[in-house]
C-alpha cells in the first residue's frame, strides 16, 4: 500500500513543463484577462519606433502570444513580422483577433530555451519572457538563439520586471533587472541605447513595475 502511495504521489507531483503552464493559463483565461494584458502596448512600439527599423524590417516578438502588438505594428505599416510564443493556444487568440491579417504574420510555436531560428530578424521583441528565464542554463539558451537570429547591428527591446518590480507572476518565480544587470546578462555584443521604467496596471488593478531596455547588437557573441 505505501509502494503504491508513493508511485501515485510520484505521478502526480511532476513538474509541469513551460508549455503545459502557459497553455493552461491561456485555456483558462481571456487575453484580457492575463495580467500582463495591454490595450496598446505604446512603450514597446516607441521604442520599437525610436530603433529606425525601416518597415520592410524583419521583426519578431518573442513570448508574443495574444499580445496586441502585432495588431499595432502591422496597422504602423510593418510587414515583415513573426510572433513567437510556447502557446498554441495563445497564438490561436491573437490569430482569431486579427482575422485575414494573420495570413501574412509568421506564426511559430516554440520554447525560447530551444528554439532554433530558421532566419534573422532586424529587431527582436520580448516582452516579460525574459525575467521568467529563473535557470541560468535557459538564460544562456535564450541568448544563443538571440545570438542565432539577430543581424549584426540589429536591434534589441527587452522588458522585463524593474529591481523593485514584483518577485512572482502567474505563480512562477521570476528575476528582476535593472538597466546595469540586463546588460550584464547580454554581455559586450550588446551595445545599450535606452532605458525607461513603466509601471503597468494589471486588469485587476494590481501595479507592476516594468524596466524597458533598448540595445543594439554590435558584433558576434
Amino acid at each position: 500500500m505505501k509502494h503504491l502511495l508513493h508511485r501515485l504521489r510520484s505521478r502526480f507531483s511532476k513538474p509541469v513543463s513551460h508549455r503545459q503552464h502557459w497553455e493552461t493559463v491561456y485555456l483558462s483565461k481571456a487575453p484580457t484577462e492575463v495580467s500582463w494584458f495591454q490595450d496598446r502596448p505604446g512603450l514597446s512600439l516607441e521604442f520599437i519606433a525610436a530603433s529606425g527599423v525601416g518597415k520592410a524590417g524583419h521583426i519578431i516578438d518573442v513570448g508574443g502570444g495574444s499580445s496586441n502588438l502585432v495588431d499595432y505594428l502591422w496597422q504602423d505599416g510593418y510587414r515583415h513580422i513573426s510572433v513567437l510564443d510556447v502557446s498554441e493556444p495563445a497564438l490561436d487568440h491573437a490569430r482569431l483577433r486579427l482575422g485575414p491579417v494573420a495570413g501574412h504574420i509568421d506564426w511559430v510555436v516554440g520554447d525560447i530555451t530551444e528554439w532554433q531560428p530558421e532566419r534573422r530578424y532586424d529587431l527582436w521583441h520580448d516582452r516579460a519572457v525574459f525575467h521568467f528565464l529563473t535557470d541560468g542554463k535557459h538564460r544562456a539558451a535564450y541568448r544563443t538563439a538571440l545570438n542565432r537570429a539577430l543581424v549584426p547591428g540589429g536591434h534589441l527591446v527587452i522588458a522585463t520586471f524593474a529591481h523593485d518590480g514584483p518577485k512572482r507572476c502567474s505563480g512562477l518565480a521570476v528575476r528582476r533587472y535593472s538597466a546595469e544587470t540586463m546588460a550584464d546578462e547580454l554581455g559586450p555584443g550588446f551595445q545599450f541605447v535606452d532605458a525607461a521604467e513603466e509601471e503597468h496596471a494589471t486588469p485587476t488593478g494590481h501595479r507592476q513595475k516594468f524596466l524597458y531596455c533598448r540595445f543594439r547588437r554590435v558584433r558576434a557573441s
